[in-house]
């Protein structure tokens, strides 16, 4: 992800004095930074906000889904081979996604009635999301939310896989 030169640059000068400068005195209590500090973010313009986010997100190390690199330092490059393959499979699949690849026609009703319990979409949104088989119902189960949700989609008459 590139972030543009001038968005940042801004960010620094929110004063006309570089940020660093602004944002540390001595005579000021911790509070009073944080307030400070606050009241510089609330005035800036959505853009500038938007830019700060990215900006922070960036120098904290997180994308949108968390940590960017969680474990995978140089010290985890250099594990024993395939042990640590087998361990970072484990590790990398708590989490599932739920699609569904094909139903019965006499069964789509109740399939839709049954994807509204555990999506929270309206009537037709369910309808236009299970007419799009193959498609994905539900992203970041754990498997034990999971399997009951797929017992009673099979129970149905869908083919629904965990990816």
């Amino acid at each position: 992800m590139r972030i543009p030169t001038k968005s940042l640059t801004s960010l620094f000068t929110l004063t006309g004095k570089p940020l660093a400068r602004t944002l540390c005195t001595a005579t000021e209590t911790r509070t009073q930074k944080l307030e400070r500090i606050a009241d510089e973010i609330r005035d800036l313009t959505k853009l500038e906000r938007y830019d700060y986010s990215v900006l922070w997100r960036h120098k904290m190390g997180l994308n949108k889904y968390g940590p960017a690199v969680s474990g995978l330092g140089p010290s985890a490059a250099s594990g024993s081979g395939a042990g640590s393959g087998v361990e970072a499979k484990a590790a990398e699949k708590s989490a599932f996604d739920l699609k569904l690849e094909k139903y019965d026609a006499a069964a789509k009703i109740k399939i839709i009635k049954e994807v509204r319990t555990f999506t929270d979409l309206g009537l037709k949104e369910a309808k236009e999301l299970v007419e799009k088989v193959p498609v994905v119902l539900k992203k970041g189960l754990t498997k034990e939310e999971a399997d009951p949700i797929l017992a009673k989609l099979k129970e149905l008459g869908a083919t629904v896989v965990l990816e």
